[in-house]
């Protein structure tokens, strides 16, 4: 049951699509000119062609080309391109790429990351990417966009809570983040689920981002363009680079943008190491590298990393970076060169990649219409395909987190409802940040209100921050209805871009609000929080009178829709936490801390799952349903892995005497050989029909040592009906997935056994070495 869906997508395409104008382009084959451009000559190598169209500018113009806001080189035919586009979870005008002021006045705003994320459903994932990777095109084929490089995922990890951007990324485990930023990826440039079927043409340009370890913006005076992340070789290889390395490697991303922040007293954006050894050089990057912006500039004017303004120019583009988010190479290039501590030729390089970029977007090969995805209309702009999606992904989401005496879903019979909290009626509150206006817009009361006739609302509060409230009023409401359904949380105002949580509690008096009306309610209430970032709700969880909980996130333009199907019985909710929510003791952690690990001798309690050693008031990959499931390995391929399998293979111990081989010297043939295939049966023992997501992990036998608590190194979605079973097949690769970084940041695969574990059951595997 929904607000009028259909009526209000039929309503909503009626005034979001206009008429459409062509796009810009370069290679007019009407201008004769262009027959002597090699670089317009499509059946030539993009690099071939990148290059002569380097070859033919002039200082001033290679320069000009260097910054977002590119200008055009009419003597070339060479139209201006706005590098600066933003798609986090939808077609955004956060950046000066798109605008919603012309014909198309809103695109479709998918949930915010941090709740796609908790469906663990990489498919899904992928449809995201492509609906919005076709809207993106047609924006642009529409002539309402001035570039298609859009400058996402975020695909930093979510390690502490208090980070106000958490919200952004798919979470806390770099295992999911890379999955997500894969799929991600694919989807929006065109690529199939699998992979490797792009052949060169983009739908649009992906970009991962913030290369690296970048997750504080602004926390107790200390801020993101100031911030020196010292980071250990170990946490670089397991937690930080991951995401990056499988968004790179697999996922084939165009684009990677370097962060303001330092690591290990270098600059990103200057850190050659970095980005010319590491992604261009082990990863095989094939893309551009672009600034934050003004990460350039703030190498010399803040962190003073840089004698001077043309040293820093000097840095960034040896080191690899190819574009500036801001003016700082369009002011100071010039001089480096003229000064002769920059050669030409690193100019050069950048543009090569840049325009390699451009091309591989079809916007060098004449008249886009006939090119591949040059027929993309403005009809896949909000069309009904992407607003079920986008409901789909809210439905699935959505983490129930309580559900004493199984008070959820509430009865449709239910005759009045009282509906509370500051974040019941805020459709902005719904669609998070980094968003463009969204199709349609329905807010959680109005849902519900479509459930229940008799709703009565008041917010409680006078916004999120709840510093003043109408308490009295509120519990009056409550006493009268035969439900309460609290819907609280955080927004805009308590976590975003530079700004980062000082504690992980409800603002203001909004935890006093959800007590009062509990005490005064005739049953026990359902709690709904709205929020990108943990927060310790202790209280509830144990309060007999808060019956049920639901975490939703920030759930996008079909949220409202989604919540009210969830609390009535017409959705199951499957959504599982993709981050630990750690309780308000945490935040005695400092948050410029990086170490994942612990260390007890200094009361550090490390972080998240695979590491943190403390109480939790929810665990990672926790989450309910009105129905339960059970596990069970039901065949597993081989339970002893044999590594010995060359006399050239080098065994070494670690520490604690545990033997122990490199992954880089087992080889990519033998770990394709040793690769185990998993079974595992899963019931439904409820009676409702619920979809799954079956989680996968694996732990080391032998403890302690840098070791993980455990890893999730699989997971799977499996659509059962009440008292149906299913069997799901997992693949484990020994080199990936049974591996560790050691304190030198290499991987290794140690002797000894390890566990596979789903649920509360698990199954043996010997490594022999």
């Amino acid at each position: 049951m929904m607000l009028s869906f259909v009526s209000l997508l039929s309503f909503a395409l009626l005034f979001i699509h206009g008429g459409s104008t062509q796009p810009p382009f370069a290679c007019d084959s009407s201008n004769p000119e262009t027959k002597n451009y090699l670089f317009c000559q499509t059946e030539l190598p993009i690099t071939q062609r990148a290059r002569d169209l380097v070859s033919r500018l002039t200082l001033d113009e290679k320069i000009s080309q260097l910054v977002n806001s590119a200008p055009a080189i009419p003597r070339l035919g060479i139209p201006a391109y706005e590098w600066w586009s933003e798609a986090l979870h939808g077609v955004s005008n956060v950046g000066p790429g798109v605008r919603f002021d012309g014909t198309i006045k809103a695109a479709t705003s998918f949930p915010q990351v941090i709740l796609t994320a908790a469906s663990f459903d990489p498919y899904q994932w992928y449809r995201i990417g492509q609906a919005i990777g076709r809207e993106a095109r047609a924006m642009y084929n529409a002539g309402e966009a001035n570039g298609m490089t859009f400058w996402a995922p975020n695909i930093n990890i979510f390690r502490d809570p208090r980070w106000g951007r958490g919200q952004e990324t798919p979470g806390e485990d770099p295992f999911v983040v890379g999955k997500y930023a894969v799929s991600y990826v694919r989807g929006v440039q065109g690529d199939t689920f699998q992979g490797g079927k792009l052949h060169g043409h983009l739908q649009a340009s992906a970009c991962c981002k913030h290369f690296t370890a970048y997750d504080l913006d602004n926390w107790k005076g200390t801020n993101r363009f100031l911030f020196d992340a010292r980071v250990t070789v170990q946490d670089l290889a397991d937690t930080y680079q991951p995401p990056f390395e499988k968004c790179v490697r697999d996922g084939r991303a165009s684009g990677v943008m370097c962060a303001y922040n330092r690591v290990n007293g270098v600059p990103s954006c200057a850190d050659s190491s970095l980005l010319f050894k590491t992604v261009r050089g082990e990863w095989d990057f094939k893309g551009y590298v672009t600034s934050d912006c003004d990460a350039v500039a703030i190498i010399h004017n803040d962190q003073g990393y840089a004698k001077a303004p043309e040293d820093a120019v000097v840095d960034v583009l040896k080191a690899g970076m190819d574009l500036n988010c801001g003016s700082y190479l369009q002011n100071y290039t010039k001089s480096a060169v003229l000064q002769k501590k920059l050669p030409e030729s690193q100019v050069d390089r950048a543009l090569h990649n840049l325009y390699a970029v451009r091309m591989r977007l079809g916007l060098f090969n004449g008249n886009p219409v006939p090119n591949p995805f040059g027929n993309i209309g403005a009809d896949q702009i909000c069309s009904p395909e992407h607003q079920i999606l986008a409901l789909e992904a809210a439905r699935n989401g959505i983490v129930l987190l309580k559900n004493d005496a199984k008070l959820l879903p509430l009865p449709k019979s239910t005759m009045s409802l009282a509906v509370i909290g500051p974040n019941a009626n805020s459709p902005q509150t719904l669609i998070g940040n980094y968003a463009g206006p969204p199709c349609k817009s329905v807010t959680p009361l109005q849902a519900l209100e479509s459930y229940v006739k008799n709703t009565v609302y008041h917010p409680g509060c006078d916004t999120v921050s709840c510093s003043t409230g109408a308490i009295d009023k509120a519990v009056d409401i409550a006493k009268r209805a035969d439900y309460v359904v609290l819907i609280m949380g955080l927004d805009q105002t308590e976590e975003r871009e530079a700004l980062d949580r000082v504690d992980l509690f409800l603002p203001g008096r909004q935890q006093e609000l959800i007590v009062s009306v509990a005490k005064a309610a005739k049953r026990p209430v359902v709690l709904v929080l709205l929020s990108g970032g943990p927060i310790d709700i202790s209280f509830a969880k144990d309060d007999p009178r808060i019956g049920g909980i639901f975490w939703a996130g920030y759930p996008g333009e079909g949220g409202g829709n989604a919540l009210a199907e969830v609390i009535f019985g017409d959705h199951n909710p499957g959504g599982r936490l993709p981050v630990t929510w750690y309780p308000q003791d945490f935040t005695k952690v400092p948050m410029t801390d990086m170490r994942m690990r612990p260390e007890s001798s200094l009361d550090y309690p490390g972080r998240t799952y695979r590491f943190y050693k403390g109480d939790t008031v929810f665990e990672f990959g926790y989450g309910l349903s009105y129905s339960k499931y059970s596990y069970s390995f039901t065949r597993v391929s081989q339970n002893n892995l044999y590594l010995n399998h060359s006399s050239s293979l080098h065994t070494k111990e670690t520490s604690d005497s545990v033997r122990y081989m490199l992954v880089s010297e087992v080889g990519a043939e033998i770990c394709d050989e040793r690769k185990i295939t998993v079974h595992v049966g899963v019931k439904n023992n409820g009676e409702l029909a619920g979809k799954h997501p079956v989680l996968l992990y694996v732990r080391h036998g032998n403890h302690g040592n840098g070791r993980p608590k455990k890893q999730l190194i699989g997971f799977r979605s499996v659509i059962l009906s009440g008292g149906e079973m299913g069997e799901i097949q997992f693949e484990v690769n020994p080199c990936e997935h049974l591996s560790r970084a050691n304190e030198y940041g290499l991987m290794v695969m140690e002797e000894g056994r390890h566990f596979l574990v789903v649920g509360d059951d698990k199954h043996p595997i010997t490594i022999i070495i």
